[in-house]
């Protein structure tokens, strides 16, 4: 496999994508011991260094464990929804950075994922996720509150609208959406908006949610969109005139 003019860090990656591929087919169950770092240095054709950066790569993305002593070893993980929101979060937030997707599609995406969910939790909330929300509406209310505070305030409002629709593979697809685009949304729009519209907006959220009125609080959720992205529309305009 060992090309001389392949870089070390294109070699570690390839292994990497190879023990993954081997993980997803099944060749390696979970809680199986991978072959150790010069078995996989033998195998691949490559150094140790090489296969230890591998390693790493791959715990980064939490699919192995590694232990220490005589038993120890790398070891395939039982990997949970919970587990992979990090890599989720991480993945959409490195996309946004680098402009690989557009406002107006991460918006788009975002707000018709966060409405399905919104569906399903009318119905399905509860108790400690209406609290959450009431907490989060509470906390964005308070004049002295800082921008950064308001905005992770918000994120912690609609991850928990969105859990309340208790799928965790929706909660980890919107993991992305939430987390990596709604402080992107609310770095655009910060010096725009006004506190008072979003926090009655999440008012009507929270208030149709608790009494499980699906479509009330799918059209104040459309509501918020439709102001975020005028509020974008507004900020990205004054400063191309500038």
């Amino acid at each position: 496999m060992k090309n001389p003019s392949t870089p070390q860090g294109d070699l570690s990656a390839q292994i990497a994508g190879s023990i993954r591929d081997a993980i997803i087919a099944g060749e390696l169950i979970v809680d199986a011991r991978l072959p150790s770092e010069a078995e996989l240095a033998e195998q691949f054709n490559v150094s140790r260094p090489t296969v230890r950066e591998a390693l790493k790569r791959l715990a980064a993305q939490a699919l192995i464990r590694t232990q220490r002593g005589a038993t120890g070893g790398a070891f395939v993980n039982h990997l949970t929804y919970p587990d992979a929101y990090a890599q989720q979060i991480t993945t959409s937030t490195l996309l946004l950075s680098m402009n690989e997707v557009s406002f107006a599609t991460a918006c788009e995406a975002r707000f018709a994922l966060e409405r399905a969910c919104t569906l399903l939790s009318a119905e399905r909330r509860s108790a400690d996720h209406l609290a959450t929300m009431r907490a989060e509406i509470f906390r964005q209310s308070q004049p002295g509150l800082s921008d950064e505070a308001f905005c992770a305030s918000d994120v912690a409002f609609h991850r928990a609208l969105v859990d309340g629709a208790q799928n965790p593979v929706m909660s980890y697809q919107l993991a992305g959406a939430v987390e990596a685009m709604q402080p992107l949304m609310n770095m655009i729009t910060f010096t725009a908006r006004s506190r008072e519209r979003i926090v009655a907006l999440h008012g009507q959220i929270a208030d149709a949610l608790e009494a499980q009125n699906a479509a009330q609080a799918d059209a104040a959720l459309l509501a918020l969109e439709t102001y975020t992205i005028s509020l974008a529309k507004d900020v990205m305009d004054a400063r191309a005139h500038r």
